[in-house]
């Protein structure tokens, strides 16, 4: 590996030049090389710094290389990797037991992206509704919803452009309006056996979900025994400025999955569901690295940091200062409308469909942040990042703006 001072433009123009050639094309990315980051900072291959608002789309929740996670993946190594998860091993026994400790919760499922646990999730549900509903197989999900890439989970999201893509579908989704709780009963049937939801959905553009329609969600599961499962792949482990999100919304899930910032940038991810619900015979789910006790000791490391920093407190206190921030912003109109989210998963409504440009001018103005559609910008940076890095990206932030808008 080069240190800082031997990389050269030389150097990134012939790595982009390998790239180019050697990686798979599957998204548009920028002529950027990084090579190294620490807290809430990237460098690339030319020494230059930016301030990270995405971290990882949420991964990196303590920051980039924290401390913790190289001494867990440091020590596991040096223990146990992976004895096939035909075996127990002490790492995820452990790690089980903190999050069952922590949650409303009584097993946990592993595996390694929010896609798989929540293909997990929809395979328990489902396996629920053949046991004990009568077969029901039917998935409610929300349009603009967005719960991963395998091609269930492509189903399962809400995104219409997805539709045309990969035929044939997997069948037996049900989507309906987010926050419109008529919809939502007019589409529950016999053949319902589960409700699939985000809290915040983060990929539509922070859409936050009301606090009487959520209730309401519940309300109608109990009432029809039917699975509520909430996806927290984004939300969970302090993002919201809650351990949880469903803390924030003062309900339950029968189900949850988290992934991103579980494993602090390392793969990782987890199905958990309450007793009353676990039900899967041998062979209905696994995985060749499920549960390996190198994951489970980096994801124990990591949220065992956010317990012992209290980073929900802090990320409540940054959250509130962000969102401030925002506002004043917004008040001096030069191109946003509205502020919406909760915690450190926050996003700015522009006036028109700039974000990419805006987006754009703020990578060219080393600031990372990710526009998730033609009209917002989303901010889900670090849990722990400090109000100065904040005023530092805001003001890189408000300088694009005034570039587009004024």
């Amino acid at each position: 590996m080069k240190n800082d001072s031997e990389f050269t433009a030389e150097f990134t123009a012939e790595m982009l030049r390998k790239a180019k050639d050697n990686l798979m094309y599957f998204t548009n990315k920028p002529d950027i090389v990084f090579s190294r980051g620490e807290g809430s900072y990237l460098w690339d291959t030319e020494g230059n710094r930016y301030i990270d608002m995405i971290a990882g789309w949420a991964v990196c929740c303590l920051g980039h290389t924290p401390p913790v996670v190289a001494d867990a993946l440091n020590r596991q190594a040096a223990l146990l990797v992976n004895p096939s998860p035909s075996f127990y091993n002490v790492p995820a026994i452990e790690f089980a037991e903190i999050l069952c400790g922590i949650s409303c919760m009584d097993k946990v499922f592993f595996i390694n992206s929010g896609a798989e646990a929540n293909e997990s999730a929809v395979k328990l549900a489902r396996k629920y509704g053949q046991k004990y509903k009568n077969g029901a197989y039917e998935i409610i999900t929300a349009w603009n919803s967005f719960h991963g890439r395998t091609l269930a989970m492509m189903a399962a999201t809400g995104k219409k452009y997805w539709d045309p893509l990969f035929p044939p579908r997997p069948e037996g989704f049900v989507r309906v309006n987010y926050n419109d709780i008529e919809d939502l009963r007019a589409a529950v049937s016999p053949n319902t056996c589960a409700i699939m939801l985000e809290l915040i959905q983060g990929e539509g553009g922070v859409i936050v979900g009301d606090k009487d329609y959520i209730k309401q969600v519940r309300e109608i599961c109990d009432s029809n025994d039917i699975v509520f499962i909430i996806d927290e792949v984004q939300t969970g482990l302090g993002r919201l400025g809650r351990m949880f999100g469903y803390e924030a919304y003062d309900i339950e899930p029968d189900v949850m999955t988290l992934a991103k910032g579980i494993g602090g940038g390392f793969p990782l991810s987890a199905m958990l569901a309450k007793d009353k619900f676990c039900c899967f015979n041998i062979g209905d789910v696994g995985g060749t690295y499920c549960g390996t006790p190198l994951a489970a000791a980096v994801g124990k490391a990591v949220v065992e940091e956010i317990i012992r920093s209290n980073l929900v407190d802090t990320v409540k206190r940054n959250g509130d200062y962000f969102t401030e921030r925002l506002l004043a912003l917004r008040d001096k109109n030069i191109g946003i409308c509205g502020v919406r989210g909760m915690g450190l998963l926050l996003a700015a409504e522009l006036a028109d469909e700039s974000a990419e440009r805006v987006k754009d001018i703020c990578v060219d103005n080393y600031l990372l942040i990710n526009a998730p559609n033609k009209k917002c910008l989303r901010f889900m940076p670090a849990l722990n990042i400090s109000a100065d890095e904040i005023d530092g990206a805001l003001a890189v932030l408000e300088r694009a703006l005034l570039e587009v808008y004024s």
